[in-house]
């Protein structure tokens, strides 16, 4: 039996264990997990916190774990891959330099500047005042965002100057010193995922967020409402343009730099009139688009991770025929804070699946804990089949008074942008 470790509680770390583990060979651990992670075949989780990187090496090195995979980003930007490669422990994911794609927008914006790799026109304030200033001077909306890490909350756009001023005094009062202003773009967004050894990579199938808490992208942003793929009006043309004009420019520059990238490569992109531009990069997979895009690959997920670390480019195969969609249950108060300890939604259907994240184990019941709580995934023939399917398994099974969840995820596909 192989040994992985995955690094993670959420649900990006549940569907990412439950796909290694899909080979009969495997045994997966997941530290720390949650406790519905233990109902899934040959994955078991383990109460070890995702920065004790000493006590996660040691049960790296105690049970033989042939490779350990990073979910989250807290981990990789403070030096995980960093610690296990010292001390000879293979393992997937970026380490502190080139996770700071994800940790430093300035950064990122550098890294975009010396590959040619289109965004948004940008400023950035260490100063309030200066911030405030230039605010006062320029055309809505904005887009305000925070340096570093804040947990997929860290954006906010700013339809009016009273917004975008509080949004500079919000994110400034934060642990956050540094903020960037950004030029509103207006289009089609989608993710682009892909497995990254160096220059040599795997794509995957194209993914949309839904960001807003409420029907209609509405309501302030989350770490992510729901997600569905493939994007049928993002064509595989345009997916190969991302590829070609984002995602080898910034692998060969980091490269270049003597930071070359390894592990879960996210662009955030958006299509304009004026062509595709990146929104951010992230360094590990999304939450929730995980959930929808790891049950596409028909491969062996270790198998592929494997190859690439040992210096070969493998080739991965996806389904073709069907669209994947799935709605985040969040606890009714999230963003703003999370009532815990409610009771799980009772989902008896077997048509779904549900991946588990903000749960807890109290008094011998798992309970909510944290905003995003789980999340629905239904398989169908036609994004408005999924749609439906999942908005009738929450509808039956959700206590709409104790949580929230939108049911319209999908919508840009039934009605595209002219974009």
């Amino acid at each position: 039996m192989e040994n992985w470790l995955v690094v993670g509680s959420g649900g990006r770390e549940y569907v990412i264990a439950e796909t290694l583990a899909k080979n009969k060979q495997r045994h997966v651990f997941v530290a720390p997990g949650n406790p519905k992670m233990a109902d899934l075949p040959r994955v078991e989780p383990i109460s070890i916190d995702e920065l004790a990187f000493s006590t996660l090496a040691d049960f790296a090195n105690s049970h033989q774990v042939t490779c350990t995979v990073v979910g989250p980003e807290q981990p990789l930007s403070k030096g995980i891959v960093d610690y296990f490669e010292a001390r000879q422990l293979p393992i997937f994911g970026p380490n502190q330099v080139a996770a700071q794609l994800e940790s430093s927008k300035t950064f990122a914006k550098q890294m975009m500047a010396v590959s040619g790799v289109p965004t948004a026109q940008y400023q950035e304030f260490d100063n309030q005042t200066a911030a405030l200033q230039y605010v006062s001077q320029q055309a809505l909306p904005l887009v305000i965002k925070a340096d570093g890490l804040a947990s997929g909350k860290g954006v906010i756009i700013a339809d009016t100057k009273n917004a975008a001023e509080q949004a500079v005094a919000q994110l400034m009062a934060g642990p956050q010193s540094k903020l960037l202003i950004e030029d509103y773009l207006v289009g089609e967004e989608f993710s682009l995922f892909a497995l990254v050894d160096g220059t040599r990579f795997i794509t995957m199938p194209v993914a949309q967020d839904h960001k807003r808490l409420e029907d209609g992208d509405l309501g302030p942003n989350t770490g992510g409402m729901g997600a569905y793929s493939p994007v049928p009006h993002i064509t595989e043309a345009l997916k190969q343009e991302a590829v070609q004009e984002v995602v080898m420019p910034i692998l060969k520059t980091m490269v270049d730099q003597k930071t070359p990238f390894r592990g879960f490569l996210y662009a955030g992109l958006i299509k304009t009139t004026s062509g595709i531009k990146v929104i951010e990069f992230n360094v590990r997979m999304g939450d929730p688009e995980t959930q929808v895009v790891l049950p596409q690959l028909q491969s062996d997920l270790g198998e592929l991770i494997l190859q690439l670390k040992r210096g070969q480019q493998p080739v991965a195969k996806w389904q073709t025929d069907q669209y994947y969609l799935g709605t985040v249950v969040a606890s009714r108060d999230y963003p703003r804070q999370a009532v815990n300890g409610r009771p799980l939604p009772n989902i008896q259907a077997t048509d779904v699946q549900v991946s588990f994240a903000g749960v807890v184990e109290e008094n011998g019941q798992v309970v909510s804990h944290g905003g995003r709580v789980l999340m629905v995934t239904a398989t169908a023939a036609t994004i408005r089949a999924a749609q439906q399917r999942v908005n009738q398994v929450l509808d039956d099974s959700v206590d709409q008074t104790a949580y929230t969840f939108r049911h319209d995820i999908g919508f840009h596909a039934l009605t595209p942008s002219p974009n």
